[in-house]
């Protein structure tokens, strides 16, 4: 276990002691309110794991490692971009599935390209948003989160 794991768990635990002495009703209410949002998502975490497993599948670890690791870097970076501009997963599907990549080779700075523009760009979403906020509003504002969503990977790249 990492420090930063472990970090966690003790401030997760010396908050949960706080709260008890605090109010023991109302926590263990939480308690009892979580487990029950837990049951109905259990499915959608079971999908998600079983939906990375079957990407990994399909796509050879090599595959990801020579498209998102070996290759021109900058090549890499604009196409996990453009390729997470026009997908649409949802944001804790696609975390998890990121670290899979990068688990398996993948460069950072891609990985980071595809997930910022998964969660800022919505190509997919493009009439939606437009019909509600108008054509320049919308194209400005992807426009605007792609050029940022690569330079937050470039910036990764950096830090990481």
């Amino acid at each position: 276990m990492d420090v930063f794991t472990l970090a966690l768990w003790i401030v997760t635990g010396v908050a949960f002691i706080v709260s008890i002495r605090k109010d023991k009703k109302k926590t263990l209410s939480s308690m009892k309110m979580a487990r029950g949002m837990m049951k109905k998502m259990i499915g959608q975490i079971v999908g998600i794991l079983f939906l990375i497993g079957l990407i990994l599948t399909f796509i050879p670890p090599e595959v990801i490692k020579n498209a998102l690791g070996k290759s021109n870097l900058f090549v890499s970076t604009v196409t996990s971009a453009i390729v997470g501009s026009i997908t649409l997963i949802p944001a804790f599907v696609a975390f998890p599935l990121v670290g899979s990549f990068v688990n398996v080779g993948a460069s950072i700075v891609p990985a980071v390209a595809f997930l910022t523009t998964l969660t800022m760009v919505g190509f997919v979403t493009f009439p939606l948003e437009k019909q509600e906020f108008g054509l320049k509003f919308t194209l400005v504002r992807n426009g605007l989160s792609f050029v940022f969503a690569v330079v937050i990977a470039l910036i990764m790249g950096v830090i990481i």
